[in-house]
Formats: structure tokens, C-alpha cells, sequence
């Protein structure tokens, strides 16, 4: 492992971008370790970014920037109790392919794979699930090289107090160098998806989480239009989108002519509640059925800039309608459509869904397009309802409002103090959240 100096990073939105002291791809754990130690001895801080889907500062590393791409190994799969070791560094897709290899799966995901699994997890990346929680609650283990440069395990038995806090922990009690998950056998997921007016989704959103396993929707903005998708386990065998249709929907439409959209809408912003009428009423009802990490994932090709919240699930529709009532009153012009999901309780000690059902709101614009007045509303909005910044997407909350957020959030920070007082794996995203 040879460091290389001034090597420019940025995330996949353009949003951040930080020039290291100097870079380094550790191999193994035993030299991340040595990356930390040598990293001390220098006084420099220490980060390890992933894939930089992130767009708050998460992976900004200021000092020495530690890239993951050659920690992929699967290093276990044990079939018959579902624990697979791998190394943070390997992407979920590749994880996903892994698995399936095996007869396993994951028992939920987010809504894309090109995350690295120690990235996705430390940011509670979460996907939608009236039983099945995000991916913190699917961690048997965790490897993490700590701030003095040694290396330990953690588990539901094994040091329960760390385990809890790092599996949501921003990279601020240790490097992550391998997990291990607990994962399920594999399974077929069959596909619903269907156009529907927001009145109707709103008076029925509590009976569409109680009857599907997974339920989203989506609205867009300055419409009536919503689009609904319904994922629930079916027997094989599956029945895929053809190639053409795939194609068509989820790489033409969905990206390459959502990108073309956003250009005009960015130089004109006023076309967008017509734009957006035209892609509502285009919406058309599909059902199919395939491997289960194949209907949760789908391509994004068009960047972004995005927000999300989770606030208590009793209070959605109410959030859902005075949200809506700020697109008249501030004037807004917004063409990406703003996303509601579920999840279940989970206890990470910084998952956005501790210790009570949550209903996640996300907005995102396109990235060329200013956000601070859109996010900021719906964030004023969010915040009195008790909501949660999620970790790896743009908020201004800080630790204030965090420690009154979060139950456990004053226990995490004394763990932190123990483990690294000197404030080694610090950078400026953690000083927000965190504090000094």
C-alpha cells in the first residue's frame, strides 16, 4: 500500500469534493490499521470513502482518504444459517450476485446497488418494508479498526454497546472493514406497479402498507398524478420485464428521457407543472415478477441533489398534505417527483427509524438546479413533526437537534469519546452532527 498525494475526490452528485494530505487503497485490515496508526503519527484524520452516493460530506476526508476497492472479498457464506462475511469494500450489486449464486438474499434494499455494503450500511441506507427493516437490521457482525489502530469484532454478544452504534455510524467509532450479514433465502418479488390519483393514494396508504410486504409511492409535483409499486413474495417461476421493456421504461424513460426533461426544465423552469402533467398522465400500470434484488434496484443515471426525512408513520398524510400546500405558497418549480416509504422500527442506535415505525419523505432536484429554498421549506416542515435527517443526504440539522431526535444519541457520543477521543476519523460533516 504506496499513499499517493494530492488526488482530488468528489461524490456522484458534484456536491462535494475534498484534496486529501494523501490517498491510500489498503488491502487488508491489518493495513487500514496501519493507515490509522500512520495517520496518528502525522496528526492527520482519517476517512474511508465508499462509491460518494452520499451527498452530505459523509466520505470528505481532509487528511489521509483510504479508498475501499481492494477490501472486496467474500470472505464466508455459510448456507445453511444464511451468514455471509464480506469486505467493505464490495458493491452491493456484486454482493447481490453472490448471493443469488448461493440461494440467498438480502431480505430488503434501497432502490439502488452501486453502493459499496459498508458505505450503504454506515449511512442506514433503508429500502421500504411493512416487516423487513433497512440494511442495519440485517448485520449478524462487524469488523472495525478502531482510532489506536486495533482491530475488532462486534455483535449482539460481543461487545452489544459498539455493535448497536456502529452499524449507523458514519465512520465516527471506527473504519469498517468487513460485515458480516444475516440474510435469508432467496426469493421471487412480483411487481405492481400503478398509476393512482393523490387522493385516492392518501385515503388508502394505510391499507396498502397493511396488505404488501414493500410499498412506496410516488408523487409529482404541481399533479394529481402518483405512481404507486407494490412488491410482495410470489412463487417462481419468475416472469421478467422483456429486454425491450426494460429497457424502454427503466433506461429510456426513466433516465435518458428524464435527463432531457430536467435540461429544459433547468433553463425553463416555468414549463415545469406542464412538463410534469404530460410525464403523470404517460404513467402506465406494469407487473412483473423476477429475483428480488432485481425489483428493488433499478438504474439512475440522472444526478441529483436530494433530501429525506423520516418523521412517526401516524403523522405522513397529515406532513403529505401541508407539503403540498408549500408548493402554492412558496411558489416552487419542481420536476423530480418526491418519494414516501415505510419501514418498520429498527434499534441502531442512529437509525433514522429507532425505536418507532417511520415513514421516510424524500425530495430530490436535479443537479444543475438551486435546492437551498426547497430543501429548507420541507425541512422547517419535517423538523416539527420530530423528523430525522437521513445521514447520507443534504439537511442542516446539527448535534442540538440530533440529541433530541435520536434516545440513545447522548450514549453514542460518550462511546465515541472513549473510542476516539483524539478525533481521528473526524472530518467536517462529523463536527456537524457530532459536535466537537
Amino acid at each position: 500500500m504506496s499513499p499517493v498525494t494530492n488526488q482530488k475526490w468528489q461524490n456522484w452528485a458534484g456536491n462535494q469534493q475534498a484534496t486529501p494530505r494523501r490517498v491510500a487503497t489498503p488491502r487488508t485490515a491489518g493495513e487500514v490499521a496501519a493507515a490509522v496508526r500512520s495517520a496518528a503519527g502525522d496528526g492527520l484524520t482519517v476517512r474511508m470513502t465508499g462509491t460518494g452516493h452520499s451527498f452530505t460530506g459523509a466520505a470528505v476526508a481532509e487528511g489521509v482518504l483510504l479508498r475501499p476497492t481492494a477490501l472486496t472479498a467474500v470472505r464466508s457464506v455459510d448456507t445453511a444459517s444464511g451468514l455471509v462475511t464480506v469486505e467493505a469494500g464490495l458493491p452491493l450489486h456484486a454482493l447481490n450476485r453472490v448471493l443469488d449464486e448461493h440461494g440467498l438474499a438480502l431480505a430488503n434494499m434501497g432502490d439502488i446497488q452501486e453502493q459499496t455494503v459498508a458505505g450503504a450500511l454506515q449511512t442506514a441506507t433503508h429500502g421500504t418494508g411493512r416487516d423487513a427493516a433497512g440494511l442495519v437490521s440485517q448485520v449478524a457482525a462487524l469488523e472495525l479498526v478502531l482510532a489506536d489502530g486495533t482491530i475488532v469484532t462486534c455483535s449482539r454478544e460481543e461487545r452489544p454497546d459498539l455493535f448497536d452504534a456502529a452499524r449507523a455510524g458514519l465512520g465516527a467509532l471506527g473504519i469498517v472493514t468487513a460485515i458480516t450479514w444475516q440474510t435469508v433465502p432467496a426469493f421471487v418479488l412480483r411487481a405492481q406497479e400503478e398509476p393512482m390519483k393523490w387522493d385516492e393514494v392518501l385515503a388508502r396508504v394505510d391499507e396498502f402498507d397493511a396488505a404488501n410486504e414493500h410499498f412506496e409511492f410516488y408523487w409529482f409535483p404541481h399533479t394529481e398524478g402518483c405512481l404507486t409499486k407494490r412488491n410482495n413474495r410470489v412463487e417462481g417461476p419468475t416472469q421478467p420485464l422483456s429486454t425491450f421493456r426494460h429497457w424502454l421504461d427503466d433506461r429510456f424513460l426513466s433516465n435518458t428521457v428524464f435527463e432531457a426533461v430536467n435540461k429544459v426544465t433547468h433553463l425553463a423552469p416555468a414549463t415545469t407543472p406542464f412538463v410534469n402533467g404530460i410525464s403523470a398522465k404517460a404513467l402506465g400500470a406494469r407487473s412483473y415478477s423476477d429475483t428480488s434484488y432485481k425489483v428493488f434496484t433499478s438504474p439512475r443515471t440522472v444526478r441529483f441533489k436530494e433530501q429525506e426525512y423520516a418523521i412517526p408513520r401516524e403523522e405522513l398524510v397529515p406532513a403529505l398534505r401541508e407539503l403540498r400546500s408549500l408548493f402554492v405558497k412558496r411558489d416552487w418549480r419542481i420536476s423530480f417527483p418526491i418519494e414516501v416509504r415505510l419501514l418498520p422500527r429498527e434499534d441502531a442506535w442512529l437509525s433514522m427509524a429507532h425505536g418507532r415505525q417511520s415513514a421516510f419523505i424524500a425530495v430530490h432536484v436535479y443537479h444543475r438546479d438551486p435546492h437551498d429554498d426547497y430543501f429548507r421549506g420541507v425541512e422547517e416542515l419535517l423538523t416539527t413533526l420530530g423528523g430525522r435527517p437521513h445521514w447520507g443526504k443534504l439537511h442542516t440539522r446539527d448535534a442540538e437537534y440530533l440529541e433530541k431526535a435520536y434516545p440513545r444519541f447522548g450514549d453514542f457520543l460518550a462511546l465515541r469519546d472513549r473510542l476516539d477521543p483524539d478525533r481521528r476519523f473526524a472530518n467536517p460533516y462529523t463536527r456537524q452532527v457530532f459536535g466537537e
